[in-house]
């Protein structure tokens, strides 16, 4: 939380107590996307008059300063970003159970040699499948 807080107000963010309420929720989804459905419907639990626009207005906010990441695949699932050090990264997401694996390495070099003359103005890269769990479980 105090990494979040700090990095709002590095970005000149209000630190406001639905934001850090906001922040506390998403906190719990480091490893699994969480859809903003279920984050619209906490978030209302909590302020019963919050509307969408402020909802997905602060999530969006929250993605471009790094407090969360959209799911390439559906934009309507987001998960809070854990590793504030490496912003640039990419997602292993298990097919099963929904959990989501930082991958460290960058293939972008591999493909900006294949592409001599363009110009790549940016990329994002998930890799579905099943975890190590989820295999060894079906293997069973």
């Amino acid at each position: 939380m105090e990494k979040a807080i700090e990095i709002l107000k590095q970005n000149n963010y209000k630190i406001t107590k639905q934001r850090t309420d906001l922040i506390d929720f998403l906190k719990k989804f480091t490893v699994q996307y969480v859809s903003i459905n279920d984050i619209a419907n906490y978030m209302r639990s909590l302020y019963p008059g919050m509307s969408n626009n402020t909802i997905y207005r602060n999530l969006k906010e929250f993605a471009d300063i790094g407090l969360v990441e959209y799911q390439e695949k559906d934009k309507t699932l987001v998960k809070y970003q854990c590793d504030f050090t490496h912003r640039h990264h990419h997602h292993f997401v298990c097919k099963n159970c929904g959990k989501v694996t930082e991958l460290k390495a960058c293939p972008m070099e591999f493909f900006a040699n294949q592409l001599p003359g363009f110009t790549i103005e940016g990329h994002a890269i998930e890799v579905y499948g099943l975890c190590a769990d989820c295999t060894k479980k079906l293997k069973a």
